[in-house]
């Protein structure tokens, strides 16, 4: 493991003492790889992931070239608060996962926020 991993490993770590989703206010947690981007909305209190959406997902099977940018960062966000919508999920509390709030991480908080999702 790098020492940029490491870092960002520790870091997530120090976020997740205060960050908590709870059933009501459920945690959005966004994971970033070189190809691919993950966003998943959590309950703590139980464990079990509500709501996910990637790069991986059915409907980006169609979408050529790379897909660990931005453009397909905003079509995640878009999707999750989609499926967030129809699970009646309305307010998150978003955790970076340790990463800047800058680029792909910034482009799906804020399509997730224009999808209708608060935080």
């Amino acid at each position: 493991m790098n020492i940029k991993e490491l870092a960002r490993e520790r870091r997530h770590a120090r976020i997740r003492k205060k960050v908590f989703g709870t059933a009501e206010r459920p945690r959005l947690s966004v994971f970033r790889s070189l190809n691919h981007i993950y966003a998943q909305i959590i309950d703590d209190t139980t464990g079990h992931t509500i709501v996910s959406a990637s790069t991986l997902d059915k409907e980006f099977k169609e979408e050529k070239g790379h897909k660990g940018n931005v453009a397909m960062a905003k079509k995640v966000g878009q999707l999750l608060a989609l499926k967030a919508s129809k699970s009646g999920i309305k307010s998150v509390v978003f955790d970076r996962g340790g990463y800047k709030y800058h680029g792909c991480i910034k482009a799906l908080a804020e399509a997730a926020r224009e999808g209708g999702l608060e935080f």
